[in-house]
Formats: structure tokens, C-alpha cells, sequence
């Protein structure tokens, strides 16, 4: 038996492409989930995962609601994919917690789904944390299957070896995209210095999104949400002679190159073990 379950069993789609992100690894800020969760906003839900089996209850707790008293709501871990339309074509957005096992099995079920729904692109979405400063636009790196399944204003990198623990999400493109699917991946840099969630990387993953796929996606609000919290790390920034320090280094040392793959695995391992300044809350 497949670990999903499709809600419709012959769904009619136009031109599909699955969207996945998950968090926690390769999540930075929770820029790629929340942007997989806006697309899936409002939209309908089209398959679901054996949870029982995906996951670790121990290491990834439901939350529990207790009102006054009285213990009455679990919210459990979960996988999904929901269908959404956008200029003419479905997006499949499969997102949520990042399966703890089963890996393996996992990814061919979501190959088979793939192949069963006639989906014609991957399009992963990550965050990394990275030294950039939040006072320049948010780099995006690109990573591509195959040579042409980039449009020529994205840049396929980092050069170079880039060796880092695997996230889940990875393992299920290399599969995907080892059937021929072609598969893409857009990873949003994280100021290393901002704590909790980021609005200008999740708003630079979906404009990614939208020009790679030429589609059009509601903005708006999260433009402005983006702009006001730069406005706060600004003022945060203002109020602390070390940070400030910190930042005009990062500005004197940024480029439009994408750093090398050691620079960048440097930067996740320093991420791991809090090492470097203290985090700035965006909010």
C-alpha cells in the first residue's frame, strides 16, 4: 500500500507542477514553509500521508491546547499536497513537517504520485542561513536537474563541491528528478543574525517561483509585511554598536556572485552550533 491517499482519484490538472518545501532542515527562518503554506492557503486539498508511520511523535510533538483546564485540541504533524490554480495551471504544493522515516519508500510513493498526476516540473523551495545583510535584496540560489530547466536570468550554483547533511525534501527530488521529471530548486540566504520568521526571503522565493513558472501570485500583503519588518531591524540594528558593526562588514563584503559551496557549508555549520552574533528578532 502507497504512504498517500488522493482525496480525488482522477483529478483533471492543467499542466502541473509540484511545489514542495518542509521545515526544519533547509528551512532558515521558515521562509520556505511559509511560503509553500501561503500558496496552499485556501486551496483544496488533493492527497495525504500515513502520518502514524512518517513520523517521530517524541521528536516532533503535536501541540496540545488546554482551555481552562481542560485538554481539547491535538494538532498532529503533517504531509500534504493541495491543489491550487494560477494563470492557467495547477500547482501542487506538497508541504509540512519533514518526514522523520521512511525516506526511501516515501520518495518512490511520491515519484509514483507524480507519475499518476502527469506532473510536468519539481520546483523545491529552501532558506539557508547565510553572512549577507538584510539591508540588501535577499540572493536567491538555483539549483537545476539538468542543464535548460533554468531560464537564463536564474543562476545555477553554488560553483563547486557543496557537501551538507541531506534534508528530506532533497531525497525526494533526486528521485523525481531521476525519472525525468525536471526539477528545479530556489534557496532563499537568511541573515544569519535574524531569529524567527522572515518575511523578505519567503517574498523572494515566491517571486522566484512566480517568474520561473510565469505566473502571477497575490503579493501584496506580504511585500508590506517584509517592509515593515526591515523598518524594525533597522531600528534594531540603530541600537547596537556591535550589530551595526557586524552589518557594515556584511555590506562592504557583498557581491552579486553566489558564495563558494565551503563558504556556504562554513556558514550552516557555524548556524548549528550558535556560534557568531546573537539573533535579532525581525518582530
Amino acid at each position: 500500500m502507497p504512504l498517500y491517499r488522493l482525496e480525488e482519484p482522477s483529478p483533471a490538472l492543467t499542466a502541473p507542477v509540484v511545489v514542495a518545501a518542509f521545515d526544519g532542515w533547509i528551512d532558515a527562518a521558515g521562509a520556505a514553509s511559509s511560503a509553500a503554506d501561503q500558496l496552499a492557503r485556501g486551496s483544496d486539498l488533493l492527497a495525504t500521508f500515513e502520518d502514524d508511520v512518517l513520523f517521530d511523535y517524541r521528536s516532533r510533538r503535536p501541540t496540545l491546547d488546554v482551555v481552562d483546564g481542560t485538554l481539547t485540541r491535538l494538532v498532529w504533524p503533517t504531509l500534504e499536497v493541495h491543489r491550487r490554480g494560477a494563470s492557467g495551471r495547477d500547482l501542487l504544493v506538497l508541504h509540512g513537517a519533514e518526514p522523520d522515516f521512511r525516506w526511501k519508500e516515501l520518495a518512490n510513493d511520491i515519484l509514483e504520485l507524480c507519475l499518476r498526476l502527469g506532473v510536468v516540473e519539481w520546483v523545491s523551495l529552501g532558506a539557508i542561513p547565510a553572512a549577507v545583510p538584510h539591508t540588501r535584496p535577499v540572493p536567491v540560489m538555483a539549483t537545476a536537474s539538468a542543464e535548460g530547466a533554468l531560464h537564463e536570468a536564474e543562476t545555477k550554483g553554488p560553483p563547486g563541491l557543496l557537501r551538507v547533511p541531506s534534508a528530506g525534501l532533497s531525497a525526494m527530488e533526486v528521485v523525481v528528478s531521476g525519472s525525468g521529471i525536471p526539477a528545479v530548486g530556489f534557496y532563499a540566504q537568511v541573515p544569519h543574525y535574524v531569529g524567527g520568521p522572515y518575511a523578505a526571503a519567503t517574498l523572494a522565493l515566491l517571486q522566484h517561483l512566480s517568474r520561473h513558472l510565469r505566473i502571477e501570485l497575490p503579493l501584496d500583503a506580504l511585500s508590506d509585511d517584509a517592509m515593515t519588518q526591515r523598518e524594525r531591524l533597522d531600528a534594531a540594528v540603530a541600537g547596537d554598536d556591535d550589530v551595526r558593526a557586524i552589518l557594515l562588514q556584511l555590506e562592504s563584503a557583498s557581491q552579486e556572485e553566489l558564495p563558494s559551496g565551503d563558504d556556504l557549508a562554513a556558514e550552516i555549520e557555524r548556524y548549528l552550533r550558535n556560534e557568531g552574533p546573537g539573533t535579532i528578532p525581525p518582530s
